[in-house]
């Protein structure tokens, strides 16, 4: 299967300074039943407001890994979309590695948590959190 990552709970961030931003399309999409478990989430937190961080960054054993993260506002460089019901912080750079990307949540006999679907990623490390796309790595 594509690039998978899981996450047992989403981190909180400080509150960023937000100016005006408009929602696009979304580029990635999130399961109706990540949607919930994060909208239980944000209730858990007080923080219905808030959005989820979705973002690439160098590391991992196969050069690159995923990260979520409960935010208070987009910053100012940040692409916003919406996808059933959440809303997404996505810096310019891990939109292109993003692009057509699912979260998703599944519970199983391992334990539950935060899955991401990639379909750019080519090869993805046993430990299932760091990914490489074609052409590319963060070396």
């Amino acid at each position: 299967m594509g690039g998978e990552s899981r996450y047992n709970r989403l981190k909180e961030t400080p509150l960023h300074h937000m100016s005006t931003t408009n929602v696009a399309e979304s580029v990635i999409n999130v399961s109706s039943t990540a949607a919930s478990k994060i909208a239980e989430l944000l209730a858990e937190e007080n923080k219905q407001e808030s959005g989820l961080r979705v973002f690439v960054q160098g590391g991992g054993c196969s050069g690159f890994q995923y990260g979520l993260m409960i935010e208070d506002a987009p910053t100012d460089t940040d692409q916003v979309f919406q996808s059933n019901g959440v809303r997404l912080y996505v810096d310019p750079i891990s939109v292109r590695y993003l692009k057509g990307a699912e979260v998703d949540f599944v519970d199983n006999i391992a334990g539950g948590g935060f899955t991401i679907r990639n379909p750019n990623a080519v090869s993805t490390c046993g430990c299932g959190q760091s990914f490489t796309v074609d052409g590319e790595s963060s070396h």
